[in-house]
Protein backbone atom coordinates (compact mmCIF):
# COMPACT_ATOMS: atom_id res chain seq x y z
CA UNK A 1 0.00 0.00 0.00
CA UNK A 2 1.44 3.44 -0.88
CA UNK A 3 2.65 5.49 2.07
CA UNK A 4 0.99 8.72 3.13
CA UNK A 5 3.98 11.05 2.78
CA UNK A 6 5.23 14.19 1.01
CA UNK A 7 5.76 12.44 -2.34
CA UNK A 8 2.24 11.04 -2.28
CA UNK A 9 0.72 14.49 -1.61
CA UNK A 10 2.81 16.16 -4.32
CA UNK A 11 1.77 13.51 -6.83
CA UNK A 12 -1.89 13.95 -5.91
CA UNK A 13 -1.71 17.71 -6.54
CA UNK A 14 0.19 17.40 -9.81
CA UNK A 15 -3.00 16.46 -11.67
CA UNK A 16 -5.29 19.11 -10.16
CA UNK A 17 -5.57 22.65 -11.52
CA UNK A 18 -5.07 25.81 -9.50
CA UNK A 19 -7.06 29.08 -9.90
CA UNK A 20 -5.23 30.08 -13.09
CA UNK A 21 -5.05 26.63 -14.66
CA UNK A 22 -1.59 25.67 -13.41
CA UNK A 23 -1.07 22.41 -11.49
CA UNK A 24 -1.75 22.90 -7.78
CA UNK A 25 1.61 21.36 -6.97
CA UNK A 26 3.32 24.51 -8.32
CA UNK A 27 1.70 26.52 -5.53
CA UNK A 28 2.81 24.12 -2.82
CA UNK A 29 4.59 25.76 0.14
CA UNK A 30 5.07 22.61 2.19
CA UNK A 31 3.39 19.37 3.12
CA UNK A 32 3.45 17.13 6.13
CA UNK A 33 2.02 13.67 6.69
CA UNK A 34 1.82 11.22 9.54
CA UNK A 35 -0.01 7.89 9.53
CA UNK A 36 -3.58 8.83 8.59
CA UNK A 37 -3.25 12.62 8.96
CA UNK A 38 -1.92 15.15 6.45
CA UNK A 39 -1.43 18.92 6.18
CA UNK A 40 -0.87 20.98 3.01
CA UNK A 41 0.03 24.66 2.67
CA UNK A 42 -0.45 26.53 -0.64
CA UNK A 43 0.36 30.02 -1.92
CA UNK A 44 -1.32 31.72 -4.90
CA UNK A 45 0.52 34.99 -5.64
CA UNK A 46 -1.73 37.94 -6.41
CA UNK A 47 -4.99 36.13 -5.62
CA UNK A 48 -6.96 37.32 -2.57
CA UNK A 49 -10.56 36.74 -3.62
CA UNK A 50 -12.16 34.61 -0.90
CA UNK A 51 -14.36 32.59 -3.27
CA UNK A 52 -11.42 31.79 -5.54
CA UNK A 53 -9.26 30.66 -2.64
CA UNK A 54 -12.11 28.62 -1.18
CA UNK A 55 -12.56 26.86 -4.53
CA UNK A 56 -8.82 26.11 -4.64
CA UNK A 57 -8.96 24.63 -1.15
CA UNK A 58 -11.91 22.45 -2.13
CA UNK A 59 -10.07 21.19 -5.23
CA UNK A 60 -7.05 20.41 -3.06
CA UNK A 61 -9.19 18.36 -0.68
CA UNK A 62 -10.81 16.59 -3.60
CA UNK A 63 -7.56 15.79 -5.39
CA UNK A 64 -5.82 14.35 -2.33
CA UNK A 65 -8.80 12.34 -1.16
CA UNK A 66 -9.43 11.00 -4.67
CA UNK A 67 -5.80 9.87 -4.94
CA UNK A 68 -6.00 8.29 -1.51
CA UNK A 69 -9.14 6.41 -2.47
CA UNK A 70 -7.67 5.14 -5.74
CA UNK A 71 -4.50 3.81 -4.08
CA UNK A 72 -6.05 2.50 -0.89
CA UNK A 73 -4.36 5.05 1.37
CA UNK A 74 -6.11 5.67 4.68
CA UNK A 75 -6.68 9.42 5.14
CA UNK A 76 -8.85 10.28 8.14
CA UNK A 77 -7.98 13.98 8.46
CA UNK A 78 -6.71 16.57 5.97
CA UNK A 79 -5.82 20.20 6.73
CA UNK A 80 -5.44 22.68 3.84
CA UNK A 81 -4.09 26.17 4.45
CA UNK A 82 -3.65 28.99 1.93
CA UNK A 83 -1.09 31.64 2.90
CA UNK A 84 0.11 35.01 1.60
CA UNK A 85 3.67 36.17 0.93
CA UNK A 86 4.33 36.78 4.64
CA UNK A 87 3.09 33.33 5.59
CA UNK A 88 -0.13 34.65 7.14
CA UNK A 89 -2.98 32.16 6.80
CA UNK A 90 -5.71 33.55 4.52
CA UNK A 91 -7.92 30.47 4.59
CA UNK A 92 -7.89 27.23 6.52
CA UNK A 93 -10.12 24.19 6.10
CA UNK A 94 -10.11 20.88 7.87
CA UNK A 95 -11.97 17.73 6.88
CA UNK A 96 -12.18 15.00 9.46
CA UNK A 97 -11.08 15.19 13.10
CA UNK A 98 -7.99 17.26 13.85
CA UNK A 99 -4.77 15.44 14.81
CA UNK A 100 -4.06 14.97 18.49
CA UNK A 101 -0.98 16.52 20.10
CA UNK A 102 0.90 13.23 19.78
CA UNK A 103 0.00 12.95 16.12
CA UNK A 104 0.96 16.57 15.48
CA UNK A 105 4.36 15.87 16.97
CA UNK A 106 4.85 13.23 14.29
CA UNK A 107 3.99 15.63 11.47
CA UNK A 108 7.67 16.33 10.89
CA UNK A 109 8.04 15.19 7.31
CA UNK A 110 8.52 18.85 6.33
CA UNK A 111 10.20 19.86 9.57
CA UNK A 112 7.11 21.89 10.50
CA UNK A 113 5.47 19.94 13.32
CA UNK A 114 4.09 22.99 15.13
CA UNK A 115 2.85 24.68 11.96
CA UNK A 116 0.80 21.60 11.18
CA UNK A 117 -1.68 22.66 13.83
CA UNK A 118 -4.18 24.50 11.68
CA UNK A 119 -6.41 27.30 12.96
CA UNK A 120 -9.89 26.13 13.81
CA UNK A 121 -12.61 26.11 11.23
CA UNK A 122 -16.33 26.34 11.64
CA UNK A 123 -16.55 22.59 11.04
CA UNK A 124 -14.76 21.57 14.23
CA UNK A 125 -14.75 23.88 17.24
CA UNK A 126 -11.63 23.69 19.41
CA UNK A 127 -11.84 22.51 23.00
CA UNK A 128 -11.10 25.99 24.43
CA UNK A 129 -14.66 27.30 24.05
CA UNK A 130 -16.24 23.88 24.54
CA UNK A 131 -15.14 23.85 28.18
CA UNK A 132 -15.97 27.49 28.84
CA UNK A 133 -18.98 28.76 30.76
CA UNK A 134 -20.95 31.97 30.75
CA UNK A 135 -21.46 34.56 33.48
CA UNK A 136 -24.86 34.31 35.19
CA UNK A 137 -27.14 37.10 34.01
CA UNK A 138 -24.91 38.18 31.11
CA UNK A 139 -26.41 37.53 27.67
CA UNK A 140 -23.48 38.43 25.42
CA UNK A 141 -19.76 38.55 26.22
CA UNK A 142 -17.74 40.31 23.53
CA UNK A 143 -13.95 40.55 23.50
CA UNK A 144 -12.25 43.52 21.87
CA UNK A 145 -8.73 42.69 20.76
CA UNK A 146 -5.94 43.87 18.52
CA UNK A 147 -2.80 42.40 17.09
CA UNK A 148 -0.63 45.26 18.34
CA UNK A 149 -0.72 48.09 20.85
CA UNK A 150 -1.45 51.72 20.06
CA UNK A 151 -4.35 51.14 17.66
CA UNK A 152 -7.01 52.47 20.05
CA UNK A 153 -8.44 49.20 21.30
CA UNK A 154 -9.44 50.69 24.66
CA UNK A 155 -10.92 53.74 22.94
CA UNK A 156 -13.11 51.49 20.82
CA UNK A 157 -14.07 49.32 23.83
CA UNK A 158 -15.14 52.28 25.96
CA UNK A 159 -17.06 54.10 23.25
CA UNK A 160 -18.69 50.90 22.03
CA UNK A 161 -19.91 50.15 25.55
CA UNK A 162 -21.30 53.67 25.99
CA UNK A 163 -22.89 53.57 22.53
CA UNK A 164 -24.71 50.32 23.35
CA UNK A 165 -25.85 51.77 26.68
CA UNK A 166 -27.25 54.83 24.91
CA UNK A 167 -29.33 52.46 22.77
CA UNK A 168 -31.02 51.22 25.94
CA UNK A 169 -28.96 48.11 26.65
CA UNK A 170 -27.61 47.08 30.04
CA UNK A 171 -23.85 47.11 29.44
CA UNK A 172 -20.73 46.26 31.40
CA UNK A 173 -17.09 46.75 30.50
CA UNK A 174 -14.15 44.86 31.96
CA UNK A 175 -10.57 46.03 31.70
CA UNK A 176 -8.83 42.82 30.72
CA UNK A 177 -5.59 44.64 29.90
CA UNK A 178 -3.97 43.47 33.11
CA UNK A 179 -0.57 45.04 32.46
CA UNK A 180 -1.76 48.38 31.07
CA UNK A 181 -5.29 49.21 32.30
CA UNK A 182 -6.78 52.27 30.58
CA UNK A 183 -10.30 52.44 32.02
CA UNK A 184 -9.43 54.48 35.13
CA UNK A 185 -8.45 57.38 32.88
CA UNK A 186 -10.88 56.91 30.00
CA UNK A 187 -13.93 56.50 32.25
CA UNK A 188 -12.87 59.03 34.88
CA UNK A 189 -12.60 56.54 37.75
CA UNK A 190 -9.81 58.23 39.68
CA UNK A 191 -12.18 59.71 42.31
CA UNK A 192 -14.11 56.45 42.77
CA UNK A 193 -13.35 53.97 45.54
CA UNK A 194 -13.45 50.21 45.07
CA UNK A 195 -16.24 48.49 47.04
CA UNK A 196 -16.33 44.80 48.01
CA UNK A 197 -19.51 43.11 49.26
CA UNK A 198 -19.32 39.52 50.46
CA UNK A 199 -16.02 39.06 48.59
CA UNK A 200 -17.61 40.28 45.34
CA UNK A 201 -16.47 43.38 43.47
CA UNK A 202 -19.08 46.07 42.96
CA UNK A 203 -18.59 47.56 39.49
CA UNK A 204 -18.48 51.33 39.04
CA UNK A 205 -21.49 52.85 37.29
CA UNK A 206 -20.26 55.59 34.96
CA UNK A 207 -21.66 56.94 31.69
CA UNK A 208 -24.50 54.41 31.95
CA UNK A 209 -22.04 51.49 32.00
CA UNK A 210 -20.92 49.11 34.75
CA UNK A 211 -17.11 49.04 34.78
CA UNK A 212 -14.40 47.12 36.58
CA UNK A 213 -10.63 47.39 36.17
CA UNK A 214 -7.47 46.05 37.80
CA UNK A 215 -6.31 49.68 37.74
CA UNK A 216 -8.44 50.41 40.82
CA UNK A 217 -6.91 47.52 42.79
CA UNK A 218 -3.24 48.43 42.51
CA UNK A 219 -1.04 51.49 42.90
CA UNK A 220 -1.53 53.50 39.67
CA UNK A 221 2.23 54.14 39.41
CA UNK A 222 3.34 50.63 40.30
CA UNK A 223 4.30 48.35 37.39
CA UNK A 224 2.52 45.00 37.30
CA UNK A 225 5.48 42.67 36.91
CA UNK A 226 3.45 39.49 36.97
CA UNK A 227 4.06 36.07 35.53
CA UNK A 228 1.31 34.26 33.63
CA UNK A 229 -0.45 32.56 36.58
CA UNK A 230 -0.82 35.87 38.46
CA UNK A 231 -2.27 37.60 35.40
CA UNK A 232 -4.61 34.63 34.84
CA UNK A 233 -5.81 34.85 38.42
CA UNK A 234 -6.44 38.60 38.16
CA UNK A 235 -8.42 38.15 34.95
CA UNK A 236 -10.58 35.39 36.41
CA UNK A 237 -11.20 37.42 39.56
CA UNK A 238 -12.40 40.42 37.54
CA UNK A 239 -14.73 38.32 35.40
CA UNK A 240 -16.04 35.81 37.93
CA UNK A 241 -16.00 37.77 41.20
CA UNK A 242 -17.78 40.90 40.00
CA UNK A 243 -21.45 41.52 40.74
CA UNK A 244 -22.42 42.22 37.14
CA UNK A 245 -26.14 41.66 37.61
CA UNK A 246 -28.27 41.43 34.48
CA UNK A 247 -26.40 42.58 31.35
CA UNK A 248 -27.21 42.53 27.66
CA UNK A 249 -23.54 43.03 26.77
CA UNK A 250 -20.25 42.66 28.62
CA UNK A 251 -17.36 44.21 26.68
CA UNK A 252 -13.89 42.91 27.56
CA UNK A 253 -10.97 45.16 26.66
CA UNK A 254 -8.09 42.75 26.06
CA UNK A 255 -4.35 43.40 26.13
CA UNK A 256 -2.72 43.73 22.70
CA UNK A 257 -1.23 40.75 20.94
CA UNK A 258 -1.92 37.04 20.99
CA UNK A 259 -0.64 36.12 24.44
CA UNK A 260 -1.96 33.93 27.22
CA UNK A 261 -4.68 36.28 28.53
CA UNK A 262 -6.91 35.65 25.46
CA UNK A 263 -6.33 31.92 25.96
CA UNK A 264 -7.39 32.16 29.60
CA UNK A 265 -10.47 34.09 28.53
CA UNK A 266 -11.43 31.57 25.85
CA UNK A 267 -11.06 28.68 28.29
CA UNK A 268 -13.09 30.30 31.06
CA UNK A 269 -15.76 32.45 29.34
CA UNK A 270 -18.25 31.45 26.67
CA UNK A 271 -17.97 34.34 24.22
CA UNK A 272 -20.56 35.62 21.77
CA UNK A 273 -17.66 36.78 19.62
CA UNK A 274 -14.70 39.09 19.22
CA UNK A 275 -14.09 42.46 17.62
CA UNK A 276 -10.75 43.22 15.97
CA UNK A 277 -9.45 46.81 16.11
CA UNK A 278 -7.03 47.93 13.43
CA UNK A 279 -5.72 51.18 12.00
CA UNK A 280 -5.50 51.58 8.22
CA UNK A 281 -1.76 51.10 7.71
CA UNK A 282 -0.27 47.80 6.59
CA UNK A 283 1.86 47.20 9.69
CA UNK A 284 -1.27 47.20 11.84
CA UNK A 285 -3.14 44.97 9.40
CA UNK A 286 -0.47 42.28 9.59
CA UNK A 287 -0.89 41.95 13.34
CA UNK A 288 -4.68 42.26 13.14
CA UNK A 289 -4.77 39.21 10.86
CA UNK A 290 -2.88 37.25 13.50
CA UNK A 291 -5.38 38.37 16.15
CA UNK A 292 -8.30 37.27 13.97
CA UNK A 293 -6.70 33.87 13.37
CA UNK A 294 -6.02 33.52 17.09
CA UNK A 295 -9.70 33.99 17.94
CA UNK A 296 -10.72 31.55 15.21
CA UNK A 297 -8.23 29.00 16.50
CA UNK A 298 -9.71 29.39 19.98
CA UNK A 299 -13.18 28.74 18.59
CA UNK A 300 -14.37 32.35 18.99
CA UNK A 301 -16.46 33.89 16.20
CA UNK A 302 -14.99 37.12 14.85
CA UNK A 303 -17.92 39.54 14.73
CA UNK A 304 -16.05 42.06 12.64
CA UNK A 305 -13.25 44.57 12.17
CA UNK A 306 -13.20 48.22 13.28
CA UNK A 307 -10.96 50.70 11.50
CA UNK A 308 -9.89 53.13 14.22
CA UNK A 309 -8.17 56.44 13.45
CA UNK A 310 -9.51 55.97 9.94
CA UNK A 311 -8.96 59.65 9.20
CA UNK A 312 -8.18 62.84 11.07
CA UNK A 313 -10.62 65.74 11.30
CA UNK A 314 -8.77 69.01 11.79
CA UNK A 315 -10.09 71.99 13.71
CA UNK A 316 -10.73 73.54 10.31
CA UNK A 317 -13.24 70.77 9.55
CA UNK A 318 -11.13 69.24 6.80
CA UNK A 319 -10.32 65.53 6.78
CA UNK A 320 -6.83 64.12 6.37
CA UNK A 321 -6.04 60.47 5.59
CA UNK A 322 -2.84 60.46 7.60
CA UNK A 323 -2.79 56.67 7.98
CA UNK A 324 -4.36 55.78 4.62
CA UNK A 325 -8.11 55.38 4.96
CA UNK A 326 -9.73 52.05 4.08
CA UNK A 327 -6.87 49.64 4.74
CA UNK A 328 -8.60 47.78 7.57
CA UNK A 329 -11.82 47.52 5.56
CA UNK A 330 -9.91 45.93 2.68
CA UNK A 331 -8.28 43.51 5.13
CA UNK A 332 -11.71 42.52 6.46
CA UNK A 333 -12.96 41.87 2.94
CA UNK A 334 -9.90 39.75 2.16
CA UNK A 335 -10.44 37.64 5.27
CA UNK A 336 -14.18 37.36 4.69
CA UNK A 337 -14.98 39.19 7.95
CA UNK A 338 -17.71 41.80 8.52
CA UNK A 339 -16.59 45.43 8.58
CA UNK A 340 -18.24 47.14 11.54
CA UNK A 341 -17.25 50.70 10.74
CA UNK A 342 -14.59 53.39 10.60
CA UNK A 343 -13.95 55.75 13.51
CA UNK A 344 -12.28 59.12 12.88
CA UNK A 345 -9.93 60.86 15.27
CA UNK A 346 -10.08 64.52 16.22
CA UNK A 347 -8.96 66.78 19.02
CA UNK A 348 -12.25 66.37 20.88
CA UNK A 349 -11.90 62.58 21.04
CA UNK A 350 -8.43 62.89 22.53
CA UNK A 351 -9.58 65.54 25.03
CA UNK A 352 -12.68 63.60 26.10
CA UNK A 353 -10.69 60.38 26.51
CA UNK A 354 -7.98 62.01 28.62
CA UNK A 355 -10.56 63.72 30.84
CA UNK A 356 -12.64 60.56 31.30
CA UNK A 357 -15.76 62.02 29.68
CA UNK A 358 -16.74 59.30 27.22
CA UNK A 359 -20.32 60.56 27.01
CA UNK A 360 -19.09 63.78 25.41
CA UNK A 361 -18.17 61.81 22.27
CA UNK A 362 -21.87 61.39 21.48
CA UNK A 363 -22.83 65.07 21.47
CA UNK A 364 -21.83 66.98 18.30
CA UNK A 365 -21.25 70.08 20.44
CA UNK A 366 -18.54 68.33 22.46
CA UNK A 367 -17.40 65.73 19.92
CA UNK A 368 -16.00 68.12 17.32
CA UNK A 369 -19.02 67.81 15.04
CA UNK A 370 -21.35 65.06 13.88
CA UNK A 371 -18.83 62.67 12.29
CA UNK A 372 -17.69 60.97 15.51
CA UNK A 373 -21.16 60.47 17.10
CA UNK A 374 -22.52 59.08 13.82
CA UNK A 375 -19.58 56.69 13.44
CA UNK A 376 -19.99 55.38 17.00
CA UNK A 377 -23.75 54.91 16.59
CA UNK A 378 -23.19 52.99 13.36
CA UNK A 379 -20.59 50.82 15.08
CA UNK A 380 -23.08 49.88 17.80
CA UNK A 381 -25.81 49.12 15.25
CA UNK A 382 -23.54 46.85 13.22
CA UNK A 383 -22.27 45.04 16.29
CA UNK A 384 -25.85 44.39 17.43
CA UNK A 385 -26.63 42.80 14.07
CA UNK A 386 -23.49 40.65 13.97
CA UNK A 387 -24.00 39.50 17.56
CA UNK A 388 -27.56 38.44 16.74
CA UNK A 389 -26.35 36.50 13.69
CA UNK A 390 -23.63 34.82 15.74
CA UNK A 391 -26.21 33.89 18.38
CA UNK A 392 -28.37 32.14 15.80
CA UNK A 393 -25.34 30.40 14.33
CA UNK A 394 -24.25 29.18 17.76
CA UNK A 395 -27.78 28.10 18.63
CA UNK A 396 -28.07 30.52 21.55
CA UNK A 397 -30.94 32.50 20.00
CA UNK A 398 -33.64 31.94 17.42
CA UNK A 399 -34.90 34.34 14.74
CA UNK A 400 -38.04 36.30 15.61
CA UNK A 401 -40.84 37.23 13.24
CA UNK A 402 -42.59 40.49 14.06
CA UNK A 403 -45.87 41.29 12.32
CA UNK A 404 -47.18 44.85 12.55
Amino acid sequence: MPALNRDFLKAALSTAEGPTGEPLVRNLEWTAACETFASVKLHFPGITDADTLDAAARRTHGAIRAAAGEQGVVLSSLIVEIVDEAGTVLLSSNSGPKPSDDQNAKLNDAGEANQAKAPATTEHKPAAQQGASGIPGVKNIIAVGAGKGGVGKSTVSVNLAVALAKKGHAVGIMDGDIYGPSLPTMLGLNAHELILRERMIEPFLVHGVKAVTIGKMVDPEKPLIWRGPMAHGAFKQLSEQTSWGELDYLIIDLPPGTGDIPLTMAQSLQLSGAVIVCTPQKVAQDDAVRAARMFQQLGVDVLGVVENMSYFIGDDGKTYDIFGRGGAEQMAQRLGLPFLGAIPINTALRTNSDSGDASANFDPNTAGGEALPKALAKLADNLESQTALAGMKQGRTKPKLTIS
